[in-house]
């Protein structure tokens, strides 16, 4: 089985000592529900974009919110896919584990997603290389040759092995996540879509360990911000010793400046008002933070609205806006025909 080669150095247990006091000032927050909508799709939209963007995607942010938002941009279909592929995955995110783990069968699901309708060959979607691939600079000098094709899946089921094993259970979950970035670049399993693919299995980790439950942070906009620096601290993992300690500082570096951001964001938000008007953070269901969204998309809604959104009766539709009404998320405003909801 896969066993990671690191030494928890001063810089790394510094930086997780930050993230872990940053994150829970950020879990302990008082924080309105409307807040916690727009901050977890600023991250998604800042992953995506800078995710595809690493890989040489054209769009920029602007056209990366638009298309979040389903509005059409000016684009090539390659890259307009590309962001929707990554987009999709981030808003799925759960839905690839089975049974809260991480499979085979995940790996290759993401991989799918990410890559469909973007590859020079379809079949090379969701499925390991069948040839061997090389990572090369702009001038076409070989600077790293993963494993030799035959050893792919056997290399990718021990990563899992590990993943899921006790004993990994028992590390932090930000160093879990960057031990399984780096070998998953290493090994390069699929003839493109890899950095995606890792950067959304790190993702993954962190989801399911709980670690960003709530998807406020936007880890891939660290990597985008100096993708020389990305690609170099890959490169400081010695092949023969695959000593991790050089790419674990880079990983907690990132993971440190996403979430202290976060949490000055929200130390922004939560301003004296709002500490008398919550008492504490407030849990929303995934419907009710759907309804939020919408709100904030289109300014208002009505029962009808979420009713055949949810698929639901007009009076489960009120029931569920009844409970954002009482906690003071959104109000009613108007009568009959033109009663409709808006945030509060």
């Amino acid at each position: 089985m896969f066993k990671p080669n690191f030494t928890y150095t001063t810089h790394i247990v510094n930086n997780l000592l930050k993230i872990t006091s940053a994150r829970e000032i950020i879990l302990h927050a008082y924080l309105v529900p409307k807040w916690d909508v727009a901050l977890r799709k600023e991250a998604l939209v800042r992953n995506a974009h800078s995710s595809t963007r690493i890989e040489g995607n054209r769009l920029s942010l602007e056209q990366v919110t638009e298309l979040a938002a389903g509005r059409a941009v000016m684009a090539t279909r390659k890259d307009k896919q590309e962001v929707l592929n990554y987009l999709y995955v981030l808003e799925h995110l759960a839905s690839f584990a089975e049974h809260e783990k991480i499979s085979e069968k995940s790996i290759l699901n993401v991989h799918k997603q990410i890559t469909k309708d973007v590859l020079d060959n379809p079949k090379d979607s969701g499925r390991y290389r069948d040839s061997q691939v090389y990572v090369g600079d702009r001038s076409g000098n070989v600077i790293f040759m993963p494993p030799k094709t035959k050893d792919v899946p056997t290399l990718i089921r021990s990563l899992i092995s590990w993943l899921n094993s006790e004993e990994t259970k028992k590390l932090d979950p930000v160093l879990i996540a960057g031990i399984a970035h780096y070998e998953f670049v290493r090994i390069h399993p699929f003839i493109d879509g890899n950095g995606r693919t890792a950067r959304s299995l790190a993702s993954l980790i962190l989801f399911l360990s709980g670690f960003d439950i709530k998807r406020f942070f936007a880890l891939d906009d660290y990597y985008d911000s100096d993708r020389n620096t990305y690609y170099a601290a890959l490169q400081t993992v010695n092949p023969k010793t695959l000593n991790l300690n050089k790419w674990l500082e880079y990983f907690t570096d990132g993971v440190a400046v996403s979430v202290i951001s976060v949490k000055e964001k929200i130390l922004r938000l939560s301003s004296e008002k709002l500490r008398k008007d919550v008492k504490g953070q407030i849990a929303l269901s995934e419907r009710q933070m759907k309804i939020i969204e919408h709100l904030q998309r289109n300014k208002k809604i009505t029962a009808g609205d979420v009713a055949k959104s949810f698929k639901i009766t007009r009076q489960g539709a009120l029931k569920e806006l009844s409970k954002l009404v009482v906690l003071g998320v959104i109000k009613l405003n108007g009568k009959g025909r033109g009663a409709h909801y808006i945030l509060e």
